[in-house]
């Protein structure tokens, strides 16, 4: 039976490469995003299904889960790509910025990582790979996107949280840290930049598997830094 793996943020540059790469290995994917437009490959595939599901709202989330769970009796992993971004430092980050980004990085993950890991404790198994960056972790680049960076961040914490909860148990929480990834508005965005030195979607989408395959099965606590050479 495949293994069935729930991918936020599906309809991004990420997503879409993590979906084909997840469905081509023989997971079932249940893709979240506000839009498939981008997903059109997957559309007619046996192992696909796409959602639509408010992640910012508590109460809608979980109810999400627990109807998958209901459905499919078990969920093995769940890949949080949701998110956004934003400049801003000290000066210009006031609460409001701060909550926006909190609710778009940490809560949309949080609010379904929840309910997934109660599953995953009581099944005996399970991965949870959210997505960091590396403004979190570098204060010099942190200092101008500072609501990003703290949200980013919160991330972080709530794996090294959730993986001493479960520790001496096969379920695991991982932080991937991708660099500059190669899309598209980045390149539009940053034109001088040297691209062959960026990330690309499918180079993550084969890590984010890795996580999931039982080749990572020996894996614990573990925070995979994808920086190439920018």
């Amino acid at each position: 039976m495949p293994k069935t793996i729930i991918i936020t943020g599906a309809n991004g540059n990420l997503g879409v490469a993590t979906v084909k790469k997840f469905l081509d290995e023989g997971y079932k994917v249940i893709a979240v995003s506000r839009s498939g437009e981008q997903l059109g490959f997957a559309a007619s595939h046996e192992n696909f299904e796409l959602r639509e599901v408010d992640l910012s709202d508590e109460k809608t989330a979980e109810g999400f889960i627990e109807e998958l769970i209901s459905l499919l009796g078990r969920i093995d992993g769940a890949l949080f790509l949701a998110g956004g971004f934003a400049m801003g430092d000290i000066n210009a980050t006031d609460g409001e910025a701060l909550r926006k980004m909190i609710s778009l990085n940490f809560e949309t993950a949080y609010f379904i990582a929840r309910p997934l890991f109660r599953h995953m404790l009581g099944n005996g198994y399970g991965r949870l790979v959210f997505i960091g960056a590396r403004p979190a972790l570098k204060p010099e680049q942190g200092k101008g996107a500072l609501a990003y960076a703290l949200s980013k961040s919160l991330l972080f914490q709530l794996a090294e949280l959730l993986n001493a909860e479960a520790k001496g148990k096969n379920v695991v929480a991982s932080v991937v840290v991708p660099s500059t990834i190669d899309t598209a508005i980045n390149r539009r965005s940053m034109p001088d930049a040297n691209f062959a030195g960026w990330v690309q979607p499918e180079q993550i989408a084969g890590i984010l598997e890795l996580i999931c395959s039982e080749k990572g099965d020996v894996i614990r606590e573990p925070v995979y830094k994808l920086y190439n050479n920018s």
